[in-house]
């Protein structure tokens, strides 16, 4: 251990933290893009009562970013100029609890699909074809092959800035197409999901099994699973797929610096030689949606979320 990890170390000791405190950390190690700048600070809790203690201890202006896997997220350039919580390396709680499924936040969601089929539950399948975590699929109703998220949910619990733990039913928040807020106020940037109850329909773990086969073997046959991606990089707009549109605007294959539209499927961004900066792909994204919004008027909605500060002299037109 170098001298500056001593020093954040002995930082963390003396607020009575118990997890990996980080500074500078390079955000690409997070981020399944394997691109981007560094945050200011990251957070590694070692369990719910210590991010507790974390966040009540925080300036209440600084900005705060929960990481799953970080299949949804890049962070551009210019580094992220506030905290980062890493979940997912926090030993996520997998249970079963009256014949329930409790899955907590960092828990990655192709393990919840094992686990419910491990234990004779049916409809959780689709959730190994979602590349991220119980956190992630929560924020965004994430979904695909048929079913979302949230079509499955009782209840969830939540953190704060203050620590505040809370939980709540299902019918709480108001779910839509990769939406979620809560009934009569956003569930905004000052509270997070922490962990979920799910609820499946008892089944045979055989079929359940023999249908996550299935839809791993469709996602390896129509994705770029080989090559650095974020997942979907737009919401298909309503009766229409956004891949569809990308591929009629001949954009399968198009590059700017080191990140490509790939050939495979073209609503996926990849970066084949890890050489792409956060910057390529922001960029590439923007000239994948004005050339969609020019040829067919359709503005696609991004489905990545974009936080940090663009490098130097490189900014966003968003």
């Amino acid at each position: 251990m170098n001298m500056a990890e001593h020093d954040m170390v002995d930082e963390a000791a003396a607020r009575g933290l118990r997890g990996r405190l980080l500074r500078c950390e390079p955000m690409a190690r997070h981020v399944s893009w394997r691109a981007g700048g560094r945050a200011a600070r990251a957070y590694v809790p070692a369990d719910l009562d210590d991010l507790a203690v974390f966040l009540r201890g925080l300036p209440h202006a600084e900005p705060v970013c929960f990481v799953g896997l970080g299949s949804n997220l890049l962070v551009r350039d210019g580094g992220f100029g506030g905290t980062v919580v890493l979940m997912h390396r926090t030993h996520g709680e997998l249970r079963l609890e009256d014949g329930r499924i409790c899955a907590a936040a960092g828990v990655a969601s192709p393990k919840v699909a094992r686990f419910a089929a491990n234990h004779a539950l049916e409809g959780a399948e689709f959730l190994a074809g979602i590349p991220g975590t119980v956190g992630g699929a929560l924020a965004m109703n994430a979904g695909c092959y048929g079913a979302e998220t949230w079509s499955f949910v009782e209840r969830v619990r939540t953190i704060d800035r203050a620590g505040a733990i809370v939980e709540r039913a299902a019918d709480a928040f108001e779910v839509g197409y990769r939406h979620v807020a809560l009934r009569g106020g956003a569930l905004g940037a000052d509270e997070w999901f922490v962990a979920a109850w799910f609820r499946f329909a008892p089944g045979a773990g055989a079929r359940a099994r023999a249908r996550i086969r299935d839809l791993l073997a469709r996602r390896v046959a129509t994705q770029p699973l080989a090559l650095p991606n974020a997942g979907s990089v737009f919401r298909n707009p309503p009766d229409g797929y956004a891949a569809r549109l990308i591929e009629a605007c001949g954009l399968k294959g198009y590059a700017i610096g080191g990140a490509r539209i790939s050939e495979k499927h073209a609503n996926f961004i990849v970066n084949p030689t890890r050489r792409a900066s956060a910057t390529d792909i922001e960029r590439l994204i923007e000239h994948a949606r004005a050339t969609v919004r020019e040829r067919f008027g359709v503005d696609l909605q991004p489905e990545v979320r974009i936080i940090g500060e663009p490098a130097e002299g490189k900014g966003s037109r968003w």
